[in-house]
């Protein structure tokens, strides 16, 4: 199975940008089977990379990580990337996950330090630039999380980008970014990003809006801006629902044509284990460069 690494520098020598999609075990309540049908319908689609996110909201369910990383790859001939959070963890637990996923033939896996949780005491790894190296050592590609607007627990752009080369330094080989609505934030930090000597490629996370209460807990998670036109989209759509997941799949659409416009190095979904986000998002790129 190839690496994220090989396939970005594949892309650029071709002029293509990666897409890839975002899979996610939702406190232990996704099942295998719904998870088979999940990737089937996303594998139609042949993205570059399917990643699976680690135990979504702290829910333990660890091993559904690798679990439905090695289905995607085994079953569908689609790289996958496993998540992997350092959160409390010691050497011994990472050790044991890093064992699990090369036995299962990953070889691709995004670094994170992961939510803190309840009563967190720290472990071993304090951040995901120390998780990094033992990950690279290991032999895997790795890859770390970007934040266009910078970490909800760090005020300063300046620092975001500083602790993203540190990343880059620990050995990460691709960037996946966290969600956000407004391109130019992205083209800015881009720009910082080129500026402070990040050369790995970074891939350009997009989520639609699908309700008036998914977009106001992702901001104050994430700390993502609302630009104007989404403000009034949830004050046109605010009794119709429907209307508002349309137009939020739409916004999403827009953004990522807007991006591959750009010439970002990557476009990542967030599909929330939708298919038909997916199929929109790769029908309106399609759409687009053929336009």
């Amino acid at each position: 199975m190839d690496t994220v690494e090989n396939i970005f520098a594949q892309a650029r020598q071709m002029g293509a940008q990666p897409v890839s999609f975002e899979i996610f075990p939702p406190k232990g309540e996704l099942s295998m089977e719904s998870a088979r049908t999940i990737a089937q319908e996303l594998a139609k689609l042949d993205p570059a990379f399917i990643s699976v996110t680690y135990s979504a909201g702290g829910s333990g369910n660890k091993q559904a990580t690798a679990e439905i990383a090695a289905m995607i790859q085994d079953d569908h001939d689609v790289p996958a990337v496993a998540h992997l959070t350092c959160a409390g963890a010691s050497q011994q637990s990472i050790s044991t996950a890093v064992a699990d996923m090369k036995d299962r033939g990953i070889r691709n896996v995004l670094a994170l330090r992961g939510d803190l949780p309840e009563g967190y005491e720290p472990g071993d790894f304090l951040y995901a630039k120390d998780l990094i190296p033992v990950l690279a050592d290991a032999g895997f590609c790795v890859g770390a999380a970007a934040y266009p607007e910078g970490h909800i627990d760090c005020d300063s752009l300046r620092l975001n980008v500083e602790h993203l080369r540190q990343k880059q330094d620990a050995g990460a080989s691709f960037l996946v970014t966290q969600l956000f609505f407004d391109n130019d934030c992205f083209y800015r930090f881009r720009e910082g990003a080129e500026a402070a000597g990040i050369t790995v490629p970074i891939t350009a996370g997009i989520m639609p809006f699908m309700s008036k209460a998914q977009i106001q807990r992702m901001v104050f998670m994430c700390g993502a801006s609302l630009p104007s036109p989404i403000i009034k989209l949830l004050a046109r759509y605010e009794d119709d629902p429907a209307s508002l997941r349309q137009a939020g799949i739409e916004y999403a659409c827009r953004q990522l044509t807007d991006l591959q416009a750009h010439g970002v190095d990557g476009l990542h979904v967030y599909t929330m284990n939708n298919p038909e986000i997916a199929r929109a998002a790769s029908c309106a790129l399609k759409v687009a460069l053929v336009s």
